[in-house]
């Protein structure tokens, strides 16, 4: 029995080697032959695969961060969120003044309180975001496959019923910047500062464990990493994602694309559909997915996170715990995917990069999204998940 016992763990290293090694080739592969969309298209993979690694190696999660806060009082994970925000707005700021990109804008509507309500629900049923969804699913979780199914069912159904929500209150996309140019930031960034300042006081008197640590070499490579290098790296991230893309990073797009290409192949036809009969649309469903930016980086998140997984030598399928956990999931992600739709992107695309284009929808977005998560954890324990 010892004998099997060590041959099993001389076999473990051997065997992420091997997917270690298969990975970065399907990486090199796929960077290489997207240069045929055009450069930029290559890089944006290779920056979503660097979103991937950091997403998992930091373990920086917004639906867990979110629940931490509303259940026990835990204001790490957004504390780091509000690090990341602010160093956003800095880097984005002459970005969007000099007007080399735009920013993730969109009304400040009745349908994004909705929206943001029903994916608050929806993260906490399904145990990640957007963003989570896809770097745990790198990681190994296959529960999350489910909730991706769902999640892209729900976006795609949120484009079929996208009039009767057009109908509700609503205002101009407004951004601080905007408004005020740089007094816009700095507004923005003193409200953050003021954020902070809450919430590093919710917390003990000393450092928050888990938020700072000293970084070495090998946790560089090989993780774990703090939740304020995760922050500052995805800050980073995603003005480079602005630069490159002309726009911030999203998620949602991505698989409200598939689920639609996905109904094609069912027989349903788009010019059925008011949103996807629009001539710019109907465009892109024909192309192939991988002139999608949104779609390409979505790929290279699962797989940058698959790495990082791979390189900690801890990349395992992981099977649901239990059938009503399977159950949450499936909820959640439709809650999510039709929420996002409503609430013109998910923790992502409306709240990381709207409120880093200072957009007001942004904070419409994350204010209604905790109150979703106060109503999504009394609901967790229905489906056997603990908080």
């Amino acid at each position: 029995m010892t004998q099997l016992v060590e041959r099993s763990r001389a076999q473990q290293p051997q065997s992420q080697s091997f997917l270690l090694y298969l990975l970065l080739a399907v990486v090199l592969a796929l960077a290489v032959g997207l240069t045929s969309f055009g450069w930029r298209q290559s890089a944006l993979f290779l920056v979503g695969t660097l979103f991937g690694l950091t997403l998992y190696h930091a373990s920086f999660g917004f639906a867990s961060a979110y629940r931490r806060l509303v259940v026990h009082g835990d204001g790490q994970g957004v504390l780091a969120q509000v690090l990341m925000l602010a160093l956003a707005t800095v880097l984005f700021a002459p970005i969007l003044i000099g007007g080399v990109g735009r920013g993730a804008l969109a009304p400040v509507a009745v349908q994004g309180a909705i929206g943001a309500l029903l994916f608050g629900v929806g993260m906490q049923l399904g145990s990640g975001c957007a963003c989570g969804t896809l770097y745990t699913i790198g990681g190994g979780s296959s529960m999350m496959v489910l909730t991706l199914l769902t999640f892209g069912t729900g976006s795609f159904l949120g484009t079929l019923t996208n009039g009767f929500w057009q109908e509700l209150p609503k205002t101009e996309a407004v951004s601080l910047i905007g408004l005020w140019g740089w007094g816009g930031a700095a507004l923005q960034l003193g409200l953050l500062g003021l954020l902070g300042l809450g919430l590093w006081r919710w917390q003990t008197g000393e450092m928050p464990l888990g938020l700072i640590q000293r970084p070495t070499w090998r946790s560089l490579l090989y993780g774990p990493w703090s939740l304020v290098a995760g922050g500052v790296a995805l800050a980073l991230l995603n003005t480079l994602t602005l630069l490159l893309a002309g726009r911030p990073w999203g998620v949602t797009w991505g698989f409200t694309l598939w689920s639609a290409k996905l109904a094609t192949l069912l027989g349903w036809n788009p010019t059925s559909s008011e949103f996807w009969s629009q001539e710019s649309i109907l465009e892109v469903l024909q192309a192939s997915v991988f002139a999608d930016v949104t779609s390409v980086m979505n790929f290279g998140i699962v797989l940058g996170a698959a790495l990082a997984a791979a390189i900690a030598g801890q990349l395992t399928v992981r099977q649901p715990p239990s059938r009503r956990a399977v159950l949450a999931a499936l909820i959640g992600g439709l809650l999510m995917g039709y929420g996002a739709w409503l609430a013109f992107g998910c923790n992502v695309g409306a709240y990381f990069s709207g409120i880093a284009s200072t957009s007001l929808h942004g904070w419409l977005w994350i204010a209604f999204a905790l109150l979703g998560t106060s109503l999504g954890v009394k609901l967790r324990p229905l489906f056997q998940l603990s908080n």
